[in-house]
């Protein structure tokens, strides 16, 4: 079923300029560029739009592939051992094929967080699993910023009533979409110009903080964090607009508040209370606590999907360590709508957060990996590598961050959840 949409004047315009800014400013589409535009099958109608968009900016090739969550549960439910754990080889290569030939790529998000409640958890473990490994090359790529990549969201009946449940379905895909419009911008007059703006802000904000050097960062909230994450050795902050090794510049994520950097793999101490629940592989993850240890996760709990949690962690050796660590003010455009999103696009950029698992090879700086960029000398400066990436929210209104330097001085970043540098 396709998403039904508020019946406003200016909605269709309003989702036009949304489809406009995917291609121009998500992924900086130029004339001869191609681009793959992935979409579930009910963003079928948001999908038209963007591929048009994309054929006026010049494109080449706008290829849209379709989704559907509802096959995953059917393989899940109905298929067999062997069928959850196989993938044919060509669905990583034609990808692959896709990044070496320049494409960008346009992932439009919008699926049942809780849609795989009710699997067995160790079933959806070996297919995410199985899926990673498949596609481990295309996710290296992606976050080495081979190709310029955007992903966004379009409100589905299934996400509206996950997010609002005590609405009547069309009054809760409507109320979504307006979220939507204003943590991205859309429903300003001139969408493109308030991005340049925004993303002018969080340059000068990661440029700041690579002046600093700090050593950590110590966070200590009202809800029981405290937790030192030690900095890989040459780590870079980025947020924002991230220019492709091909020269494109883009924006991976819409929304996007957040700047990040590499955490060192070893030096992650303390304790770490999720602020809000995480939607991942179809589940919710409520209550998170977790202990590190020399960077390593050592004590693990969750009042809900506790199991799904464990079964990350145990991906492989990296995956119990630290990949990212994110600061967001509490004053965020998602923060300030007062909506949960389930939803890790959305809900990672109303709060400081960190991940589970790879670190991006773009957070350390490249004239300390050098020309080999070997998995030895990367490791050596503290990134870390797994097959998973998995980002939780740490921040709240009453999150205080200070920066650490080498020498034991502190400087505060965040009070009470707002930037104070």
């Amino acid at each position: 079923m396709s998403s039904p949409a508020p019946s406003v004047p200016d909605f269709d315009a309003k989702l036009a300029r949304y489809a406009d800014l995917l291609v121009r400013v998500g992924v900086g589409l130029t004339a001869g560029g191609k681009v793959r535009i992935g979409a579930p099958v009910e963003a079928a109608a948001f999908a038209r739009l963007v591929q048009r968009a994309a054929y006026r900016a010049g494109a080449l090739d706008a290829r849209v592939v379709y989704t559907d969550a509802h096959t995953d549960l059917a393989l899940y439910e109905d298929g067999s051992d062997e069928a959850v754990a196989f993938l044919p080889a060509w669905q990583a290569q034609e990808r692959e094929a896709m990044v070496a030939d320049g494409y960008a790529f346009i992932g439009i998000l919008g699926d049942d967080p809780s849609l795989l409640a009710g699997v067995d958890g160790g079933r959806v473990a070996r297919r995410s699993k199985a899926l990673a490994q498949a596609f481990q090359k295309v996710s290296e790529a992606s976050g080495n910023f081979e190709v310029s990549w955007t992903v966004a969201a379009i409100a589905t009946p299934a996400w509206a009533g996950a997010v609002f449940p005590d609405l009547p379905e069309a009054e809760a895909v409507a109320r979504l979409w307006d979220d939507i419009f204003a943590v991205t911008r859309v429903d300003t007059p001139d969408p493109v110009g308030a991005w340049q703006t925004h993303l002018a802000g969080l340059q000068a904000r990661t440029d700041r903080l690579n002046q600093q050097r700090f050593a950590a960062l110590h966070f200590q909230g009202e809800l029981g964090t405290d937790l030192t994450v030690g900095l890989a050795d040459g780590h870079f902050w980025q947020g924002g607009a991230e220019r492709a090794k091909n020269g494109v510049l883009g924006v991976p994520n819409f929304p996007t508040d957040e700047v990040f950097t590499a955490p060192h793999r070893d030096r992650v101490d303390g304790v770490a209370v999720a602020s809000k629940p995480l939607s991942v592989r179809g589940q919710l993850v409520e209550g998170i606590r977790v202990k590190f240890e020399g960077g390593r996760a050592v004590e693990v709990s969750a009042t809900r999907g506790e199991d799904t949690l464990r079964q990350l962690i145990g991906t492989d050796e990296g995956a119990a360590r630290l990949g990212e660590v994110a600061l967001v003010p509490a004053s965020a455009p998602v923060a300030r709508t007062g909506t949960l999103f389930l939803n890790t696009l959305f809900d990672e950029n109303a709060a400081s957060h960190i991940a589970l698992g790879r670190a991006y090879p773009t957070t350390i700086r490249p004239d300390l990996i050098g020309a080999t960029e070997s998995t030895t000398s990367f490791s050596d400066l503290g990134g870390n590598h797994s097959l998973i990436h998995v980002d939780w929210m740490i921040g709240s209104p009453g999150m205080n961050v200070d920066g650490v330097r080498g020498d034991g001085s502190r400087e505060a970043l965040m009070r009470d959840g707002e930037w104070v540098i």
